[in-house]
């Protein structure tokens, strides 16, 4: 009788969505994969965890940070979320941009839309203008397309920059994404969150959006069905650096963290602690690009050095607080008469006006910083927008979580006007800038990183900061080792087509149903 067949020694570092999804996925296959999955953090869950906070005051005892929710197309994460008994709650998004005369929102139109009347007009034309000459545009910088179209600086600065970085999530490296990400927001009816273009209002849809549920529960209960099913799960365990890598095998070099109370190890502790090696016959990277280049060290090829040194990363803060004097300060948190308008050219607004006036309740807010519009300083009105917290509580006990962008632009920052006694939290994340140089010099060329001396690499800076992406590129780089797709994604067409799309891409490989299933 032959032996049985040697099972794969497989680890994963990182527990963030696209560790978790990998091990998920190899999970399914017990007889073929020995899982390892290691995390230097004291929990799973990665930049998606919950906080505790006074649930008297607030409502509920939980708040979700980091990750809050997403888009409707996220179907790999909604799978991941009924496999644990779990749903996303929706919400139609209500947005305030700007302060005085700069304001303006999805919700009601305000004197600055009126003023741009004509502008909105034509970047409604030019926008169909980049769908039809999309290959072109593709790479060239929105701070360049818009200037191709001559938009005044008040046009890009105050009205397009904070519509895209809100749903990008890039913060003040928005001028320098690629035109396509914009024209994509406003022209597609899958990924467009602003689709379609409003020729007198710019936006005057509520994009219907998802809200998490708690995500620390979520992530500990997908932590134990991962440890049932034979997963070794490594908390407060870092991977120092891969010490051999050839076709045959990888060994990495590994010591423990000494363990905080709310599971965040600082980056760079814990050094005097000893270290020791294992050996694995595949490893697989959902960390950060320069925590994984740090990590491979000496061992990284030189065009992971090359690829992997690309990506441009922001340091940001969120400050979670309670400061309604803050926000009434740089915010527009209540309806403005003085400046919301009931008329856009012959086009009546007075539904949309009165709708505004009588419950306008904005969750995502903007401020430009003064000095340098393209500046931004991005907030939630977490009270308004986490299911669990909207409780119609007065705005005084409501809870915000406002995000200092980028520590190189720190001058320009008012978080020391937000009053100690009302700070419950403070986060900081080390964030992938969208640039342009991006997606021509690192998402193109993954795939020849990929499996290359048994590493590989799945995280959503792979193609766009995403926890939708995150999952997929987990579940890739499964596949890629030899795993299953699920098949409830496989019988949903649009989640297949991601699947497929991000697949071929990063790994060069085609998907063919019903593929490594026992």
């Amino acid at each position: 009788m032959a032996p049985p067949p040697q099972k794969k020694r497989v680890v994963i570092v990182g527990a963030g969505a696209a560790g978790m999804s990998c091990a998920e996925q190899l999970s399914q296959h017990p007889d073929r994969f020995d899982v390892t999955l290691i995390e230097s953090q004291g929990y799973c869950g990665g930049q998606a965890f919950s906080i505790p906070i006074d649930e008297k005051k607030y409502g509920a005892s939980w708040m979700n940070q980091g990750v809050q929710g997403g888009s409707w197309i996220y179907h790999h994460t909604f799978h991941m979320f009924k496999e644990r008994g779990r749903q996303a709650e929706p919400v139609d998004l209500e947005v305030s941009f700007g302060k005085g005369d700069k304001f303006w929102t999805n919700c009601f139109p305000t004197k600055l839309v009126e003023k741009h009347q004509r502008e909105i007009k034509r970047f409604k034309w030019a926008m169909k203008i980049m769908r039809w000459f999309e290959v072109f545009f593709a790479l060239i910088p929105i701070k360049v397309s818009l200037k191709m179209f001559f938009f005044s600086e008040e046009f890009i600065n105050y009205m397009i920059y904070p519509s895209l970085a809100l749903f990008l999530g890039t913060g003040n490296a928005t001028p320098d994404l690629p035109s396509i990400m914009m024209e994509r927001l406003y022209t597609s009816p899958t990924y467009g969150m602003w689709y379609p273009v409003d020729d007198k209002s710019l936006s005057s849809r509520k994009p219907p959006m998802v809200v998490f549920p708690e995500k620390t529960k979520f992530y500990t209960d997908w932590q134990h069905a991962l440890e049932e099913r034979g997963v070794k799960v490594r908390l407060n365990t870092e991977v120092v650096s891969v010490s051999e890598r050839s076709s045959k095998r990888v060994k990495i070099m590994v010591r423990g963290r000494r363990p905080q109370p709310d599971g965040h190890n600082p980056n760079g502790a814990d050094q005097d602690l000893p270290e020791h090696e294992e050996e694995y016959d595949e490893l697989v990277i959902c960390t950060l690009a320069d925590t994984a280049k740090n990590m491979l060290g000496k061992k990284a090829r030189w065009i992971e050095k090359r690829v992997l040194g690309v990506p441009k990363w922001s340091d940001d803060v969120t400050v979670t607080h309670n400061d309604a004097e803050y926000m009434r300060k740089w915010y527009t948190v209540d309806f403005p008469p003085e400046t919301a308008v009931s008329k856009l050219g012959d086009r009546d607004e007075s539904e949309r006006y009165h709708d505004g006036k009588t419950a306008f309740n904005p969750m995502y807010l903007i401020k430009q910083n003064p000095g340098d519009p393209r500046k931004l300083e991005m907030c939630f009105d977490c009270s308004a927008f986490q299911y669990q917290l909207n409780q119609g509580k007065p705005f005084e006990d409501h809870v915000f979580q406002t995000i200092f962008l980028n520590t190189k632009h720190k001058k320009y920052w008012s978080k020391d006007e937000i009053k100690k006694d009302k700070i419950i939290r403070e986060d900081w994340w080390h964030q992938l800038c969208h640039g342009w140089t991006h997606y021509l010099g690192c998402v193109p060329w993954m795939w020849l990183l990929q499996g290359k001396k048994r590493v590989r690499y799945a995280a959503a800076w792979t193609l766009v900061n995403a926890h939708e992406l995150a999952v997929v590129s987990g579940m890739a780089a499964a596949y890629s080792l030899g795993a299953s797709y699920p098949e409830e994604l496989e019988n949903d067409d649009f989640a297949l087509l991601c699947f497929r799309l991000y697949l071929l891409l990063d790994h060069k490989t085609w998907y063919k149903k019903g593929s490594h299933r026992d």
